[in-house]
């Protein structure tokens, strides 16, 4: 069961565990998998997180380069330049976090980026938490600029890089439950070496992120066994291919469209607070916030007793 905890961000502290807390995503690019080219333009960009914000997302989590499997984020292979290069990403990123900022000036801004470069300009800008996909991995710089800036940090596991993910071969259960725990150890270690401190962190398992169809699901039914880590996690599932592939009997044998994986997607949220997640990352804030609002209320007398006041 998750635990409260409090996570230390650049200019604030959010309390976890009480509730879920919900942080909504905005694509600013041409090619993510789920609504890639729809926020490209800032001012939709900016209008449609401050929808977000109004619907009830406590986090904005901004984007501006694609980690679709078969991307060139991270570099291919570590071989190539990454398609999107630090200009090009904060030319997309910066007017939106601006925009958003100037309209609500204490919204919560995540920026979902793997450079350090993009992750100062953005923490110099007002944003309040960098959102590393790789944990570290990709770009190593970035580890101090985020302890310079004293920000809240999301340390995702990915095994490999996007354009290796289709590659990766099946794993049994426990060696993926060790790769996945060894990963974050290894994203925590490199935090505390360049200074961030433990409560400014938060681990997300990288769903989808170099794993088989299948082994997504062995992650969620085994999710809390990564509370041991010590760390609250953060759980993104919203809309991801595996969901769209367990949904194939229902398609006519094709895996469902990205736009039709919401239902699933709320199926693998309401899990994942229920095995351990403290944080959600979600396209469609609303119903996430009423799922999660469910799921709270089932976790709520188990967090009475916990605590000493049950009857």
């Amino acid at each position: 069961m998750r635990g409260m905890a409090h996570w230390q961000l650049r200019s604030r502290t959010l309390e976890l565990g009480r509730r879920t807390l919900v942080m909504g995503v905005v694509n600013i690019t041409p090619d993510s998998f789920s609504d890639g080219g729809l926020f490209l333009a800032s001012e939709k960009a900016v209008d449609h997180t401050l929808r977000l914000l109004d619907e009830g997302a406590d986090i904005v989590d901004l984007g501006a380069e694609s980690t679709r499997p078969g991307s060139r984020a991270g570099g291919m292979s570590a071989k190539l330049q990454p398609a999107v290069s630090a200009e090009e990403e904060q030319e997309r990123l910066l007017p939106v976090l601006e925009g958003i900022l100037k309209s609500v000036p204490h919204a919560v801004v995540s920026v979902d980026t793997y450079k350090a470069e993009t992750a100062r300009a953005a923490l110099r800008a007002g944003a309040e938490i960098v959102n590393d996909v790789s944990g570290f991995t990709w770009d190593s710089a970035i580890a101090c600029v985020c302890a310079e800036f004293h920000a809240g940090v999301v340390l995702s596991h990915a095994r490999g890089r996007p354009d290796e993910w289709r590659a990766q071969p099946q794993l049994a259960s426990d060696a993926l439950m060790a790769t996945v725990r060894e990963g974050l150890a290894a994203s925590l270690a490199a935090a505390e070496r360049a200074g961030i401190q433990s409560n400014a962190t938060v681990l997300d398992p990288g769903y989808g992120f170099g794993k088989r169809f299948d082994e997504n699901y062995v992650l969620l039914a085994r999710l809390a066994e990564l509370l041991s880590l010590g760390r609250p996690l953060l759980a993104g599932l919203s809309r991801k291919s595996f969901l769209g592939h367990t949904l194939a009997p229902l398609f006519g044998g094709e895996p469902a469209p990205a736009a039709a994986r919401e239902s699933a997607s709320l199926a693998a949220m309401t899990a994942a607070i229920l095995h351990g997640a403290s944080i959600v990352r979600v396209h469609a804030v609303r119903p996430a916030v009423e799922a999660a609002r469910i799921a709270d209320a089932i976790l709520e007398p188990v967090h009475r007793e916990s605590d000493g006041d049950a009857e």
